[in-house]
Formats: C-alpha cells, sequence, structure tokens
C-alpha cells in the first residue's frame, strides 16, 4: 500500500508535467505569432486588435469544442458548417416570415441543432456505419434543407436579433464570455468525470469498453448531440451578429473547426483530446488570419498558410506520440 502511493504521486507528477509542455507549446506558438504581426505592422499589437479577435471567434470556439468531444471517441462530424446554416435559416423564417418571438426562434434553432446531431449518432450507432459517411450526407442534407427553408434568400432580422451580442464586459462580448465558460465547462467534464474518462476510453477502445460492461452507444449519442446544440448556439450568435441568417452560413466551418482541433493537438485516431488545447487552436488561426490580413495578404495566402500549419501541427503530433510512447 505504501509503495502504491508514491508510484500514483509519479505517475501524476508525469500527467502534469505532460500537460504542461503541451500548453506552453501551443503558447509558445501563439506568443510567436503575436510577436512576427506585431513586427510586421505598427497597428497589429494592440488591445482594439485583441478584443477584434476575442469578439469574432465565440462560434468557432463552440464548434470546436463540440468537435474535439467528436474526435476523442475517434469519430468526426463534417456536417457542422452545414447544420450551423440549417439552424441559422430555421431562427431566420420562424422570426422574420412567421413573427415568432426570438424566444421561441432560438428555441427552433437548438432544437434543430440538437435533431441533426442525434440523427448523425443514430444512423452511425445504428447501422454501424463510419461518421465520416454520415455527417457527409447531412453536409449536403442540411444545407440543402437551409436553402429550402430560405428558398435561397438572406433572411434579414434587424435590431430583434442585435441584443444577443450587444452587450459586453470589458470591451468583450456575451458570445465570447459565454464560450469561454463552455471551454471551462467542456474542460471540466472531461477531466474530472466518469462521464469524461468514458469518452476517452470508447476513443482508446471501444471494444474493450463494451467487454467492461460499459454500453458506449448512449455516449456516442450523447457526444453527437452535444456537437449539434453548440452548433446551434454558434449559428444564434452568428445570425444575431450579422442581424440576418444567410442560408450559405457556416460553409467550411467544418475545416476550421477540424484545424482547430488537430492544431490544438486532439488525435484524429480518438482517445486523446483537450477542450481547452483546443482553444489555443482556434486562437492560433484567428491570430494567423487576422495577422495577414493586416500585413495585406491575399485570401489563397491565407489558405495556403493554414494549410501549412495544420500539417506542421499534425506532424508535430505524430513525434509527440512516438516520445510519449518511448517514455518510461
Amino acid at each position: 500500500m505504501d509503495r502504491a502511493r508514491p508510484d500514483l504521486t509519479l505517475k501524476r507528477a508525469g500527467e502534469w508535467r505532460r500537460l504542461v509542455a503541451e500548453y506552453a507549446g501551443l503558447a509558445t506558438a501563439l506568443v510567436v505569432l503575436i510577436a512576427i504581426f506585431s513586427l510586421s505592422t505598427d497597428h497589429f499589437f494592440s488591445l482594439t486588435t485583441f478584443r477584434s479577435i476575442a469578439n469574432q471567434i465565440p462560434a468557432a470556439i463552440l464548434v470546436a469544442t463540440g468537435m474535439t468531444l467528436v474526435l476523442i471517441i475517434a469519430e468526426i462530424d463534417l456536417s457542422v458548417g452545414s447544420v450551423l446554416g440549417l439552424a441559422s435559416a430555421a431562427l431566420g423564417v420562424a422570426m422574420a416570415q412567421h413573427g415568432w418571438p426570438l424566444w421561441l426562434g432560438v428555441s427552433a434553432a437548438l432544437t434543430v441543432g440538437m435533431l441533426c446531431g442525434a440523427f448523425n449518432g443514430w444512423v452511425a450507432i445504428r447501422w454501424q456505419l463510419p461518421s465520416f459517411i454520415v455527417t457527409l450526407g447531412m453536409l449536403e442534407m442540411a444545407r440543402g434543407g437551409a436553402h429550402w427553408l430560405t428558398r435561397s434568400q438572406t433572411q434579414y432580422l434587424g435590431s430583434s436579433v442585435a441584443g444577443l451580442t450587444g452587450f459586453s464586459i470589458g470591451g468583450l462580448s456575451l458570445p465570447f464570455l459565454l464560450a469561454i465558460g463552455v471551454v471551462i465547462l467542456g474542460q471540466l467534464i472531461l477531466t474530472r468525470t466518469v462521464f469524461g474518462r468514458y469518452l476517452i476510453a470508447i476513443g482508446t477502445n471501444e471494444e474493450a469498453v463494451r467487454l467492461s460492461g460499459i454500453d458506449p452507444r448512449p455516449y456516442r449519442m450523447a457526444v453527437f448531440m452535444t456537437s449539434g446544440l453548440l452548433v446551434a448556439i454558434a449559428a444564434v450568435i452568428d445570425t444575431s451578429r450579422f442581424q440576418s441568417a444567410n442560408p450559405n452560413a457556416g460553409s467550411g466551418f467544418e475545416l476550421q473547426a477540424i484545424a482547430a482541433v488537430v492544431i490544438g493537438g486532439t488525435s484524429l485516431m480518438g482517445g486523446r483530446g483537450s477542450v481547452l488545447s483546443s482553444l489555443f487552436g482556434v486562437l492560433i488561426i484567428a491570430v494567423l488570419n487576422h495577422g495577414l490580413a493586416a500585413v495585406g495578404a491575399r485570401d489563397e495566402t491565407k489558405r495556403l498558410m493554414t494549410g501549412l500549419v495544420i500539417v506542421a501541427a499534425v506532424i508535430v503530433d505524430q513525434y509527440r506520440q512516438r516520445w510519449a510512447r518511448r517514455s518510461p
């Protein structure tokens, strides 16, 4: 018994060192990017710039949080961008065409998001299909549904939804503070609850979880529904921010979310990930895009640089996994 305690202490110390090294690496990358763009332009390093970046990324943070949970259980969700567009369309049509009050329109958007997530999970679990294929189908269905609902026309809502994003504290918008709260909650659930440990176990070896007497299906369903709910909240935020619902909203968002999560160090093979690390990934991409815009880079240059950062992150992750396997 006495021998077990030192072993447990050493194990926890090793985990803390690994976490500190991981977050320190991401923080260093973020600081280096900020330093590069601050030296490249006179106006980048300012509170105004940082507040602007923070207030533009709440939707990305929420979607990346849901994507982190999905990847941890060794699944993937390619439909998040289209589901965002569909949830936004549901909110826009409910308010602009049917005169629903704001709370009812928001409820419709959240319901749509959760139903899409439930459909993804149910089909993938019921017929044991790869989530890649299922969510690829949902990507097309949700985008088609958004255009069908809106008749391919933007729904202008004006000030009726502006209040959702108008409030701020210290220049930081309410959606950003909400997104940070979701990250904290997600990290606590993932690291401090039985539910979070089960998710990691499912992503590591689902068959072993099943043989231990735990049914992984409810947990997988819960993850897909949570992802759909977070995407719908992101849709409400974007709709309020632009005061309109565009059927093309969220196009390409799935790639941004996966990029942020991968840069944050979540494994595409499942079993390992961190919501907090994904927040760093979102910040790195946001600073990169904002900095490139500040120095006058064209859109194709931004996409090229983002792609290079993603590939570099995956390569670094491979070396990190090899190092972890060799460490005692």
